[in-house]
């Protein structure tokens, strides 16, 4: 009996399998696109949020001349404004003969971020800019001297 029984239970197990396999190939084809729709959804939001941020950082920077208006109407001590040119800061960086490394340097910055800054893909930020402009009042001898000790 006891041979039987265990011939009886694989056959049911097998037929079980049988049955069982199409819905099972189904589901995995699903599972498999849910996945990568998950994936191409993550991705999106990414970017998404990539956008916002960097339409908030857009909306500071218009918003500031008129933050800035407001404290000259109240009387308030007037905030220095300093104006960014990304051109300016390549053509100052020629005419001190100096490499963007060094004006890295200079400025107290990554050599990335300078690129960055040249090729006008990112504004630079309020103390960044106040050491751009003090770079840019440098003359060659000056902007040389302090880059000798380095």
């Amino acid at each position: 009996m006891n041979t039987f029984s265990n011939a009886f239970r694989a056959e049911v197990a097998r037929m079980a399998r049988k049955e069982i396999k199409p819905e099972l190939q189904g589901m995995r084809k699903a599972i498999t696109s849910h996945r990568s729709e998950i994936a191409a959804l993550k991705r999106e939001v990414k970017a998404l949020t990539s956008q916002l941020k960097s339409s908030r950082r857009q909306i500071k920077v218009a918003d500031e001349p008129k933050a800035k208006a407001a404290i000259e109407e109240t009387g308030s001590k007037k905030p220095r404004q300093i104006q960014f040119n990304a051109q300016t800061l390549v053509e100052k960086r020629a005419a001190l003969g100096i490499t963007q490394k060094e004006m890295a340097l200079l400025l107290g910055a990554s050599s990335l971020s300078v690129y960055k800054w040249e090729s006008g893909r990112v504004h630079p930020r309020a103390a960044q800019l106040e050491r751009i402009a003090q770079v840019l009042k440098l003359g060659k001898r000056k902007a040389l001297a302090l880059l000798s000790p380095q």
